[in-house]
């Protein structure tokens, strides 16, 4: 029988959303929470959002507004993950990866292919049981976060919702600075090539990785009894992935394959797309650390060799294996070759060490 608990929220979200309301709700669920990551069943937060949307000044753009007004804190460690991010392509893997430590209820993934990047949300609970408001929060929030690396002026190519237009167009052309569309296929943010990849000029890496460990770790406590997705992600990290099937997971969630996957298809995802990503993330930690050759990569990674490798990758990443890992290197070197010019400059301007007991002695 399945331990997968039913999706749910943190804590520091659920006050985002209530204190970015003019009005808010009075705080009346607050009191509940402790932490910010404590985290409440979704059905808490349906009823926030009912609460928000009842009250006499909630318009049909409240939840866009809402998505414009959150600050980083209210995405708790991603929020500050992305602050430290190096680029907008980065931001957007670690929404890929730790969005579940914000919310349960949908999943962000990243697409790129023909020049661009498409920032995709797909809601994983009931159609009927998400108003589109919160929709348009998410959306808009992740605009809003892009801006915090890209600057307040930055704007993505454009903007789409699977929903219909609720209420004038204006707002939407204000808050997302983009052509907006409804009635799409999926709720995506479109993104140029060149904006994803461009390099922050500060950007602190050993920072990063302190939010990206703590990231994990809260990660791995919410996936030990979470969604299937997340403890198949967890499963997959420690996996050997050259002959890794759902049979493994399956055997460790006490489920059969098939509930398995219909567990998975439940929550918007596949075992083939969490095993791709997971491939993506080993090759990718595989380029950067290590200087194994692609034909030693890709099996690793659970790929048939060099050539399938390079195609994946291209995917993934939207250049070669050997194009990332120059680029990665390239930046390791920039890294290093300014930190030791900074090193070299607070040692010149450093005053001499003076002993005051010895002073005047000979």
């Amino acid at each position: 029988m399945s331990t997968i608990e039913p999706p749910s929220v943190t804590a520091s979200y659920a006050l985002a959303v209530l204190s970015a309301t003019e009005e808010g709700t009075g705080g009346q669920s607050s009191g509940s929470w402790a932490l910010p990551t404590d985290r409440l069943q979704y059905g808490e937060m349906r009823a926030l959002w009912d609460a928000v949307l009842e009250a006499r000044d909630a318009g049909p753009h409240t939840g866009l507004l809402v998505g414009d007004r959150i600050r980083p804190e209210g995405l708790h460690i991603l929020g500050h993950l992305v602050l430290t991010c190096a680029s907008l392509a980065d931001a957007a893997r670690a929404a890929e990866r730790y969005h579940p430590l914000v919310s349960q209820a949908g999943t962000v993934t990243l697409h790129r292919r023909g020049g661009v990047g498409r920032i995709c949300y797909r809601p994983t609970v009931d159609p009927g049981a998400m108003h589109v408001q919160q929709v348009e929060a998410v959306v808009s929030s992740m605009v809003r976060a892009a801006r915090w690396l890209a600057g307040d002026d930055w704007a993505p190519v454009a903007v789409s919702f699977a929903h219909p237009r609720a209420g004038s167009a204006e707002p939407y052309a204000r808050v997302l600075g983009c052509p907006v569309t409804f009635d799409a296929p999926e709720n995506a943010i479109t993104v140029a090539d060149e904006d994803l990849d461009r390099r922050r000029p500060l950007y602190d890496p050993t920072l990063n990785a302190l939010h990206r460990a703590y990231a994990d770790r809260l990660l791995h406590q919410l996936s030990a009894a979470s969604t299937a997705a997340g403890r198949v992600r967890q499963w997959l990290e420690h996996a050997a992935l050259e002959d890794a099937g759902p049979e493994g997971p399956a055997k460790e969630l006490n489920l059969s394959v098939r509930t398995l996957r219909r567990a998975l298809q439940a929550e918007g995802t596949s075992w083939r797309a969490l095993l791709d990503t997971a491939r993506h993330g080993r090759a990718r930690r595989l380029l950067e650390t290590t200087t194994l050759p692609l034909d030693r990569i890709a099996p690793l990674v659970g790929l048939s060799g060099a050539t399938a490798l390079v195609r994946a990758f291209t995917r993934w990443e939207g250049m070669p294996p050997g194009a990332f890992r120059s680029r990665h290197s390239r930046h390791s070197q920039d890294t290093q070759d300014t930190q030791d010019t900074q090193d070299t400059e607070n040692s010149r301007h450093r005053p001499a060490f003076r002993d005051p007991e010895g002073a005047g002695s000979g």
